[in-house]
């Protein structure tokens, strides 16, 4: 008698023929297996599978019908590596045990191997790569850009443009070096000969107005009662914009004002942090930035006195392009000779002005323009300076 092997769900289970014909007997009924112990027990049956072996218990195998068989098959061989295992079956049920362990098999066709690829390093640990900051213990001061500059100009990997001389020009008011922030004291504006002002420090002083031209009047007058005035927030002298609160004495410079938190009102008023209101205002100014024509007006004939009357100067009057070095001077016996019905010539005259090339366009050059004497009436000299010429002097006894 011919074994029979039923697959299901990658298990094989093997029962005898044996079983198959007493099951068909009685087809009407299902059969009851037999109490007797003493029965004979049917052959055992050996069965063969690749896979590993896992517990399978069949309590109750389903009645098969009476049907013509096909043809017999020859039986399957498996493949001789693997070991075959032994299972008795007993009268009162057939128990089968297989122990699974599923295993990818490799299919071999036209088509690529679809089995994936095995791990190159087999029985190796996977190592972890950890980071780790060691922060030092304190503050840490990021350097500056001048110590940053200064290590670039060491390591000479950067090339910069030569540096701008500092302005080393002085604010009258809050003692500030060079041009404010635009939204802050502003740029700086000539009171008189190497005297400067911040825009807004003379601005929101108290005695300081507006005209409709742009002028600033009364800058004098406030600059001589801010020396005698002390700063409420810096305590320096100089302080010029006081609280606009009846009987309050509170003074500050403009920019102490706003390190103060101050408010700055648009009727150009002020109050200090004591009396200003709580909260937001609808007229409060929150920004200082000036960006119309504004200067300050002063008497030019008594400024052009003044520089006279110094003598030789250490520094330079400058305006526009015209650079002023010496005024001159003259003599009793020269006033008839050396002055029309609009200018005077006095000898020893000498400024420079920056003004376009006559060799080359859209180039400019240094003119320097002296007045000196020959033969009892003015000589007019101008040099004409320019890179990569010698000087070019021309002279004549007429300015023209």
């Amino acid at each position: 008698m011919k074994d029979i092997v039923f697959c299901s769900n990658n298990c094989f289970v093997l029962y005898s023929a044996a079983v198959q014909a007493k099951n068909s007997e009685n087809k009407e009924s299902v059969p009851s297996l037999p109490q007797s112990p003493m029965k004979e027990r049917p052959p055992k049956a050996f069965h063969q599978y690749s896979n590993n072996i896992s517990t399978l218990d069949v309590h109750c195998l389903p009645q098969l019908q009476e049907k013509v068989s096909p043809p017999s098959s020859p039986p399957i061989m498996f493949p001789p590596a693997f070991e075959a295992a032994k299972v008795e079956a007993k009268p009162d049920e057939l128990k089968v045990t297989v122990k699974l362990k599923p295993r990818l098999k490799a299919i071999h066709s036209s088509l690529d191997d679809c089995r994936p690829p095995s791990k190159k390093w087999k029985g190796m640990k996977w190592k972890k790569w950890s980071i780790q900051i060691v922060i030092p213990k304190g503050s840490f001061k990021p350097p500056c850009e001048e110590e940053i500059d200064e290590f670039l100009k060491k390591l000479g990997t950067t090339l910069k443009p030569d540096p701008v001389l500092k302005d080393y020009r002085k604010c009258c008011f809050c003692h500030e070096e060079g041009d404010g922030l635009t939204d802050g004291p502003a740029r700086l504006l000539n009171l008189d000969l190497d005297l400067w002002v911040h825009l807004n420090c003379a601005l929101w002083s108290t005695e300081v107005y507006e005209t409709q031209a742009g002028a600033l009047i009364n800058v004098e007058l406030a600059l001589r009662r801010g020396l005698q005035m002390k700063c409420m927030f810096c305590h320096k002298m100089g302080a010029t914009s006081g609280c606009h609160r009846l009987r309050c004495t509170n003074i500050y410079h403009f920019t102490c004002a706003i390190k103060a938190q101050c408010m700055f009102f648009k009727d150009k008023t002020m109050l200090c942090p004591m009396h200003k209101p709580k909260g937001t205002h609808e007229q409060e100014l929150s920004y200082f930035a000036v960006f119309r024509r504004v200067y300050v007006q002063r008497d030019e004939v008594r400024q052009i006195a003044s520089i006279v009357q110094r003598g030789e100067r250490d520094h330079t009057f400058r305006v526009g392009s015209l650079i002023f070095h010496a005024v001159g001077q003259l003599l009793p016996q020269q006033m008839q000779a050396f002055h029309s019905s609009k200018a005077l010539f006095p000898v020893g005259y000498e400024a420079s002005r920056l003004y376009w090339s006559t060799r080359y366009a859209n180039r400019r050059c240094r003119y320097l323009c002296s007045i000196e004497e020959k033969d009892g009436l003015p000589l007019f000299v101008i040099k004409v300076v320019e890179q990569g010429h010698e000087d070019l002097v021309l002279t004549d006894t007429t300015p023209k």
